[in-house]
């Protein structure tokens, strides 16, 4: 299966388990080919708005270009949604991280199983 596969699935995953916990929630088509920014995920209910990027991991960190998360702070400005970051490492649970509770390690951010455990929420927490 191709990475690129592997990463719509997992997208879709989330936004199944985003629509079981109450909230509505949609894929982005060409999310990252775009010449306009925008995350691989919005969802929301009546209260709340999330514009979500999504990565998996085998390894126990992630990094992402700095750019990238520039323009998810652009579209959760314009748009008017919480910017977040969906991480899921090998065998366990979807995680999501506050851009604030990243590591800048210069042209990336980081985040590593041990602080997305320590410092994100999982699904129930973020949606209550």
């Amino acid at each position: 299966m191709s990475r690129k596969r592997k990463g719509i699935d997992a997208e879709r995953e989330l936004i199944r388990l985003l629509w079981e916990k109450g909230s509505a929630a949609c894929r982005v088509a060409g999310s990252g080919s775009s010449s306009f920014p925008c995350p691989d995920i919005i969802a929301g209910n009546a209260v709340r708005k999330l514009a979500i990027e999504c990565k998996t991991s085998k390894e126990e960190s992630r990094y992402i270009p700095k750019e990238s998360i520039e323009q998810l702070k652009t579209f959760a400005r314009v748009f008017g949604a919480e910017p977040w970051i969906a991480v899921r490492f090998a065998k366990n649970n979807w995680l999501f991280v506050s851009l604030d509770d990243m590591e800048d390690t210069g042209n990336h951010l980081s985040i590593n199983l041990e602080n997305a455990k320590n410092k994100g929420f999982l699904i129930e927490e973020l949606l209550k």
